[in-house]
């Protein structure tokens, strides 16, 4: 395997851990105001994020610097592309930031309405613009001869890209009760059941069809053969339809394993279907960026793998030791 190869799978594996670790935080976040019926509640349910949803967010900015670091070209286009996409998202992500710091500040129910608000709005609002971004990489931007971006922000948008985004708002609102199924204990926990057997089966409609979809999708614009395809995307939609089923027969653990399953195939199936391009361009599709047109020089590949390798471990040993650390359930005894 080249080094292009190696670090085009390593940061489609970086954007799994991305969806897999930040899409539970992001659907608690969509679920606080519904599963919590009074402020203390809400601010229980967010505990069950708090020491560990900034630290999901590494996985972004590393994701974000390795294709800076391997594929420069890529990421100029992709910015340039997407840039009002991207900072509707950073704008998303500070206000749900600030949204978690503030709303214990102030008084009143005007101010704690507020804030809950933009804690909910933040927590959808930037799991459909990531869905809707990633897909139209695959999709088709309008690429120039010189592969430079040549369009505008309405060119991101189709029927395609939009129901991407809003499989990934639903799946990651799954993802999130079935988090809280297992964070929380007494009341709590069990409606945080209930919403997750309320979610499954519109969950698993919309996210099978949206990854058939992206299967003819890779075949249709980015001539890709059906098979390599179509095995991520059959994982992925078996995991959605398993995790329904587990969450119905109570198995929370073993549900929400299956629903970070289906939020890693996800991203496997669109990166799979991207292969060997990382953006196919919509209008002629000789004008699209390959994996060889994008990458950096070999020796800047071998030192950043070399940092790579010391580095990657470091971090999983760190957040696999918050992630124990902070492993008990929040919200007083379990009912029996």
């Amino acid at each position: 395997m080249s080094l292009e190869i190696f670090w085009f799978c390593l940061i489609a594996v970086l954007w799994g851990g991305y969806f897999v670790l930040e899409g539970f935080d992001f659907g608690v976040g969509m679920l606080a105001a519904v599963v919590g019926r009074d402020d203390d509640e809400r601010h229980t349910v967010i505990e069950t994020i708090g020491p560990v949803w900034d630290g999901n967010e590494v996985w972004l900015v590393v994701a974000a610097g390795a294709t800076f670091a391997a594929f420069p070209a890529w990421y100029a286009t992709m910015f340039a592309g997407l840039y009002l996409l991207l900072l509707a998202i950073l704008v998303c992500l500070i206000v749900r930031a600030v949204s978690f710091d503030w709303r214990g500040r102030g008084d009143g129910e005007r101010w704690h309405r507020s804030w809950r608000w933009a804690s909910t709005a933040s927590s959808i609002g930037a799991p459909f613009f990531w869905g809707v971004g990633l897909a139209a990489l695959l999709h088709g931007l309008p690429l120039n001869s010189d592969q430079t971006y040549g369009g505008d922000v309405g060119d991101v948008f189709s029927v395609y890209t939009v129901l991407v985004g809003a499989a990934t708002v639903l799946l990651f609102a799954f993802h999130g009760a079935t988090f809280l199924t297992l964070r929380l204990a007494g009341g709590l926990g069990e409606r945080a059941a209930a919403f997750a057997r309320r979610l499954a089966l519109p969950t698993a409609v919309v996210v099978v069809g949206v990854l058939a979809w992206t299967v003819v999708v890779a075949i249709d614009r980015n001539d890709r053969s059906l098979l390599p395809v179509l095995v991520p995307a059959a994982v992925g939609a078996g995991g959605v339809v398993a995790a329904g089923l587990l969450v119905g027969a109570r198995r929370p653990g073993w549900g929400f394993a299956a629903t970070a399953l289906t939020a890693g195939m996800i991203v496997a199936t669109l990166f799979t279907g991207l292969y060997p391009r990382v953006i196919v361009s919509s209008p002629d599709f000789a004008n699209s960026l390959t994996i060889s047109d994008a990458a950096t020089a070999h020796y800047a590949l071998s030192v950043i793998t070399v940092v790579a390798a010391v580095c990657t471990p470091v971090v999983l040993l760190y957040q696999g030791w918050a992630y124990h650390v902070f492993r008990a359930r929040v919200g007083g005894a379990p009912s029996v």
